[in-house]
């Protein structure tokens, strides 16, 4: 089994222990895929039709307004899953943007077959619906933080969460996913410690 398989597997048996058989139904739909730096993988307006699984890299989901705004939603890196997850669970054109930030390399399953394989095992089924469910409870958690905490707060709830983010992310792209200034942001960085 290659690497990539293998950590995709622990990854998946952390959270719920499939039966062997669908682990290896599972496993045949992940193909490899490479991307370059600042690569948008998914554009806005397109329907996602991927999941990714992230092996190497650094990644964020961001929306852009017609301005040229930008509000960074959400990063993924090493071990986790990436994509635009509404747009492909729901084949709906995306709202979002998927973009590397640093090269990137990654399994990918089409949603094709992960839907098939979701429609005819029901414990591949019920890993998808429980990673859904702790995804969902994360973005709960993130809209209270968003909406109730101070800048310095937002910033103290990343480093207890991920202290690991300020050497994998450039430090603007984590003021925006905070919504807060870049020199605010930098303010922090000498000030709090955890």
């Amino acid at each position: 089994m290659s690497d990539a398989l293998s950590a995709l597997k622990q990854f998946v048996y952390a959270t719920y222990a499939l039966p062997e058989a669908d682990w290896e139904a599972l496993a045949v739909i992940w193909k490899p895929f490479k991307a370059k730096r600042k690569e948008i993988i998914t554009a806005a307006d397109t329907v996602e039709k991927y999941l990714y699984f992230v092996t190497e890299g650094v990644q964020r989901v961001y929306y852009g307004d017609d301005q040229g705004r930008e509000a960074t939603l959400v990063f993924t890196y090493a071990p986790s899953y990436g994509g635009v997850i509404d747009s492909m669970l729901l084949q709906q054109p995306s709202r979002y943007c998927y973009e590397t930030l640093t090269p990137s390399v990654f399994l990918r399953a089409a949603y094709a077959d992960l839907h098939e394989l979701m429609s005819a095992r029901p414990d591949i089924e019920k890993m998808v619906r429980q990673g859904l469910s702790y995804t969902l409870a994360g973005v709960l958690e993130r809209l209270v933080e968003l909406q109730c905490y101070s800048s310095e707060d937002k910033f103290r709830k990343l480093l207890q969460r991920s202290p690991h983010v300020l050497q994998l992310v450039p430090h603007k792209y984590l003021a925006n996913y905070l919504g807060i200034e870049a020199t605010n942001f930098s303010k922090f960085i000498n000030k709090v410690k955890i």
